[in-house]
């Protein structure tokens, strides 16, 4: 169990930053994971919310992801390129290589 607490200030600290800084930064490829797996135990509390985002953030793929028939690689790439959206060129082609070194 007290493991599990700073698993929750991350992700606390996370959406709060990501929240506060959204214009100014993007989101990093866990900040992401960590985004998806809290929409994924949306409607679950308490310790079964803290269970699910837990199971959600130790795998090896997203869960809405697994849902959809891609593989890890494409689901990977689906998500950095929809973070690289607005850039273009090169400039596109770095950030979504950043992305997927992740």
């Amino acid at each position: 169990m007290k493991s599990l607490y700073p698993l929750i200030a991350a992700l606390g600290l996370t959406l709060s930053f990501g929240m506060a800084h959204a214009a100014d930064k993007e989101k990093t490829p866990q900040q992401q994971k960590m985004a998806t797996c809290s929409t994924a135990a949306k409607g679950k509390k308490g310790d079964e919310y803290k269970a699910a985002v837990k199971e959600c953030l130790s795998a090896d793929a997203p869960a809405a992801a697994a849902d959809d028939g891609m593989t890890k690689q494409q689901s990977k790439m689906s998500t950095c390129s929809k973070a690289a959206k607005g850039k273009k060129g090169d400039e596109y082609k770095a950030s979504v290589k950043e992305c997927l070194k992740g």
